[in-house]
């Protein structure tokens, strides 16, 4: 995956930089974006409008030559470091070597992010290198738009994801009703064990997630509850999973809402509502649209059937209480926003759409697709049916 970075050179036109410095390990997903490249430990990105250019470690040297897409990588023991830090201690002869790396590539004057280190920024500045924050997050804003390669990678790990969260509906759907609680094999089915079988149908699949939500009842009113216990009849059951494919390390978001039993008449006007808010928010995206104007049909939907939104009430602890969406990619989440300061959609945007209604007396009720902004309108990339009650 070439990226398009022509908005990243004007930026360093704009703040006559000679180049963009990131110092982080690959869970910064700038770094990861930029580099091609991934490592555990932090090490060092330069981009300039002639080339990337890759500063690490002996022990990532291969790797980094091998996998990155950099026009050229060098090792830190190239420029003396071992030297440099006999003679000036070990962090500033650490950065003198950097200072190097930058000298020798041309660079007098760097762009890094917000949260680049401060001592290492100070430290550049007296060796005479002016460093200036980006606060505008370009490389955050660029991969927004999605190639049709990143579009491939999330669409695999989607692929995953309904692997999950079917696994996840089986078991539900197969447990017995004992005294109100939801029994498999003769012990109660509690979170821990649908999300247990999340973990490894995903592993089968070559994906990985550090957390997920299923939250049953009372726990479920709460959007971001993980859940823990067992899981009871009669109860919306919200299963919110967002895997990480390990190969590409894009991700996928979907959330399921389910009753095992008979739903209150509550829960069922939740649910149809929520499903009627979220094909507003569908018919809301295309091109030129804002994240605003989605976030807005959601609440206009929500509102006209009597619920409470944030729109309509800031303070309200009860019906709509979040944004409807968020971009995915190399983060969960990231740009663009559906919520009510959501920027224009473009084509290439990936973003959930993901309503719900939530009230810890009714239980809560959350329906998770995402789509991909197309030239037209938009294509859902979930493949995943919506029933509430599993029998």
């Amino acid at each position: 995956m070439e990226p398009d970075l022509s908005d990243l050179d004007a930026h360093l036109e704009d703040v006559d930089a000679d180049g963009y410095l990131i110092y982080a390990d690959d869970g910064e997903s700038d770094q990861l974006y930029l580099a091609g490249f991934g490592a555990p430990d932090p090490f060092t990105t330069l981009y300039t409008p002639e080339g990337t250019h890759l500063f690490v470690s002996g022990l990532e040297y291969g790797r980094a030559a091998s996998e990155s897409r950099a026009d050229t990588v060098s090792r830190i023991a190239e420029y003396g470091r071992r030297e440099k830090i006999e003679e000036y201690g070990s962090y500033e002869g650490s950065v003198r070597t950097l200072a190097a790396f930058l000298a020798d590539h041309g660079v007098e004057s760097v762009a890094v992010p917000e949260d680049f280190p401060v001592a290492r920024a100070d430290t550049l500045r007296e060796l005479g290198i002016t460093v200036v924050p980006d606060t505008d997050g370009v490389i955050t804003g660029i991969r927004a738009v999605k190639t049709e390669e990143e579009v491939d990678h999330i669409r695999t790990a989607q692929r995953a994801n309904e692997a999950a969260m079917a696994a996840a509906e089986e078991l539900i759907e197969a447990a017995d009703v004992e005294d109100g609680t939801l029994v498999s094999d003769g012990e109660p089915l509690t979170s821990e064990r649908v999300t247990e079988e999340i973990e490894v149908t995903l592993l089968r699949h070559g994906c990985a997630l550090d957390e997920t939500i299923v939250a049953c009842g009372a726990d479920a009113a709460d959007p971001h509850d993980r859940g823990s216990g067992p899981l009871r009849a009669g109860e919306t059951i919200v299963v919110d999973i967002f895997p990480r494919d390990k190969a590409s390390n894009y991700h996928a978001d979907m959330t399921r809402t389910f009753v095992k039993g008979e739903p209150s008449e509550a829960v069922r006007d939740y649910y149809e509502v929520t499903l009627e808010a979220q094909e507003a928010a569908f018919d809301a995206i295309e091109p030129g649209a804002t994240g605003a104007d989605v976030h807005d049909a959601v609440c206009d939907v929500y509102e006209d059937a009597g619920y409470p939104t944030l729109r309509s009430d800031e303070t309200t602890e009860t019906g709509f209480i979040h944004g409807t969406g968020h971009g995915i990619g190399l983060d969960v989440h990231e740009l663009p926003s559906a919520a009510p300061n959501g920027g224009e959609l473009e084509p290439g945007n990936v973003v959930t759409v993901e309503p719900g209604l939530y009230d810890p007396a009714v239980g809560g009720v959350r329906i998770e697709d995402f789509v991909v902004v197309t030239e037209d309108g938009y294509e859902n990339l979930v493949d995943y049916e919506k029933e509430l009650v599993v029998e």
